[in-house]
């Protein structure tokens, strides 16, 4: 099953921190954060390279979250090979483009993902067609939204079934709306606004790639938003800081 899922019908906040192919991540992943997101966009990582981190989240807490460099059938499949229980897909401006995202992260019926035998913890099953329709059902599908024709087109792109978050790429699309990394500006937030309307209608949950570092994670959550990373190395040093501090030295 996919707790992260659960979560975010149930209505709650989800937060997660960003994962690394370097290190170790079993102590990350079971450090209370609901996911770890593993991006090859940003990074010079192959998402072949995540394997032993994603593996390492195996039975913690947070569930793998990749983001894939581009809307490409085969590098969706080769982060769901690798155990991932959640697919970002950047720059997706149309409902044909969602629509091309959510048939390769499904299996058949419902998409065109190949298979590979079982991947990823998704629990017990009593036959294969379940668990194709398991991971159908518990696999998180996430679009991000970083321009303008995203934003002209949200009632299209959110019309396409199976979508469980949109996620706003937070400095493209400040770019986008002609305010780059002015995120308190009112032209963003009331794109931001209608993003989160938009999203309301449509019954699917608005995020934030990350928070940025002016604002708290709460002003986002005041305006609906739900799914969002936050840097785990501020909490990591406070927590070491912290516990030095209460030895006798």
């Amino acid at each position: 099953m996919n707790a992260v899922k659960d979560l975010l019908k149930s209505g709650k906040t989800v937060i997660g921190t960003a994962g690394s192919a370097f290190g170790d991540m079993s102590v990350l992943a079971d450090s209370g954060f609901d996911f770890l997101m593993f991006d090859t966009q940003h990074t010079p990582v192959e998402i072949k390279q995540l394997n032993p981190s994603i593996q390492a989240t195996n039975g913690k807490k947070a569930a793998p979250i990749v983001r894939v460099s581009a809307n490409r059938a085969d590098l969706i499949c080769f982060a769901l090979d690798a155990g991932a229980r959640g697919i970002v897909v950047p720059m997706v401006n149309t409902k044909e483009e969602a629509a091309a995202m959510v048939r390769a992260c499904k299996y058949s019926p419902l998409g065109d993902r190949s298979n590979s035998g079982v991947r990823g913890e998704w629990g017990e099953t009593s036959d294969y067609r379940s668990y194709l329709d398991m991971v159908n059902e518990e696999l998180l599908i996430i679009p991000m939204i970083e321009t303008q024709q995203a934003i002209d087109n949200l009632d299209e792109i959110l019309s396409v079934s199976g979508i469980d978050v949109l996620l706003v790429g937070p400095s493209d699309l400040s770019i986008e709306l002609g305010v780059p990394l002015d995120y308190e500006s009112d032209t963003y937030q009331r794109g931001l606004d209608k993003i989160a309307a938009a999203c309301k209608k449509h019954g699917v949950v608005p995020g934030m790639y990350f928070i940025p570092p002016t604002m708290t994670p709460n002003f986002f959550v005041g305006k609906g938003f739900k799914f969002f990373t936050v840097p785990s190395a501020p909490w990591v040093t406070e927590g070491i800081q912290s516990g030095l501090a209460g030895i006798n030295r």
